[in-house]
């Protein structure tokens, strides 16, 4: 089972700017009493349809709704089939190409004067948005791990340069102090390259951190 990534990339300009995630939206609308539905174009695209193909009831569309989220979405629809809202209402549903689509229904009562005679409702594809926003955390969670590796690394070589370690003794001195310290390794590690910028500049640094205690652990034989 797939998210679909079908034009994931977000709508640009011709400068190339992002300025805004595409994603597509339908129409719906049922009158008590009928068998049938009004779904847009759009909307019948949604589900992997065209126009004429199929004719929408609720059957069909609670059919494409995944199995988990079926009840609930049932739920829904009794709501506002009932309750002046608006409401809405978040699943995925899986359309006749098999595609996973992460959708957000948002419904409300059509009245005629205070009578309610019918649903209207809006059926957002988010799936492009949220593609988009999974890629941006993985790309800033790289960066972030890129950025800790380096510092790491860089920490290591001052530990293995002063003391002729290796870079395995180097890493083990690092996070035995981490764990003592209850400090996560790679503010151990910008600590050490800290403390030798001091020793090499000939100043001091104070702190909770002294020199003095980052020198006996990391002086140690």
């Amino acid at each position: 089972m797939t998210i679909s990534d079908e034009s994931a990339a977000p709508h640009t300009g011709d400068t190339g700017i992002d300025y805004f995630i595409d994603c597509p939206t339908g129409t719906v609308e049922y009158y008590f009493g009928s068998p049938t539905f009004q779904w847009s174009d759009e909307l019948f695209r949604i589900h992997g349809y065209e126009r004429g193909d199929v004719v929408p009831t609720l059957e069909l569309g609670l059919a494409h709704i995944e199995a988990i989220d079926r009840d609930r979405i049932q739920a829904f629809w009794d709501r506002v089939s009932t309750t002046k809202g608006p409401a809405s209402a978040y699943a995925s549903l899986r359309s006749v190409d098999g595609k996973i689509h992460k959708i957000l229904m948002s419904a409300d009562l059509i009245l005629d004067g205070d009578t309610p005679v019918g649903v209207w409702g809006l059926v957002v594809d988010l799936t492009r948005s949220i593609h988009a926003d999974r890629h941006q955390l993985a790309n800033e969670a790289v960066a972030a791990s890129t950025v800790s590796r380096a510092v790491i690394e860089q920490a290591k070589g001052i530990l293995m340069s002063r003391h002729g370690i290796n870079a395995l003794e180097a890493f083990q001195r690092i996070s035995s102090y981490s764990q003592n310290a209850n400090r996560k390794v790679v503010i151990v590690a910008q600590d050490i390259i800290d403390l030798a910028h001091h020793l090499h500049r000939g100043t001091s640094r104070t702190g909770p951190d002294s020199e003095l205690g980052l020198l006996e652990l990391l002086t140690a034989q």
